[in-house]
């Protein structure tokens, strides 16, 4: 494991894993240098707070948390820390991800926790915003953000420009 890593990603379950992957592969290709824990709010609550407490010692700066159903995996982060904790509602279940959208975005006065859409569209805008949050003191992170929305600029010009009817 690096020596300083500026995101800790935390999920609940061993098959939040695909879809949280897709966080891990957007701060790579960044170069932000992360962490990934399988831990449980209602399982292993101890073990949540221990690694809270070890990733802030190795230098985390946000944490992002990924849950279903009761979703309190970011809330459990959030009480632990006054890092940016980025929630991330996973789908499935009997209400196919609601109740972790509203679990994730219910939480009581000063625990906030930055709550994203359900499922892997929501994950890679939870590594984005990390990459945002961690750009606004990062010349180099914050430059590599700027071409990365040009090119999703080109990208959309690119795929009009490819259906066009000459007239």
């Amino acid at each position: 494991m690096p020596d300083t890593i500026s995101v800790s990603i935390f999920m609940g379950s061993k098959s939040d894993l695909p879809v949280v992957q897709a966080a891990a592969d957007t701060l790579n290709e960044f170069n932000v240098p992360h962490r990934m824990f399988i831990l449980s709010a209602h399982r292993t609550p101890e073990e949540v707070v221990k690694r809270v407490k070890e990733s802030e010692a190795d230098g985390a700066k946000i944490f992002i948390a990924a849950a279903g159903m009761a979703a309190h995996l970011a809330g459990a982060i959030a009480a632990q820390t006054t890092k940016p904790v980025l929630g991330i509602p996973m789908g499935g279940g009997d209400l196919d991800g609601m109740d972790a959208l509203l679990a994730t975005v219910q939480m009581p006065k000063g625990v906030p926790v930055a709550t994203f859409a359900i499922g892997k569209s929501g994950a890679i805008n939870a590594a984005l915003c990390a990459v945002q949050i961690l750009g606004t003191s990062n010349a180099e992170i914050a430059e590599k953000l700027t071409e990365y929305k040009s090119k999703m600029h080109d990208d959309v010009l690119e795929a009009n420009e490819s259906i066009q009817q000459p007239s």
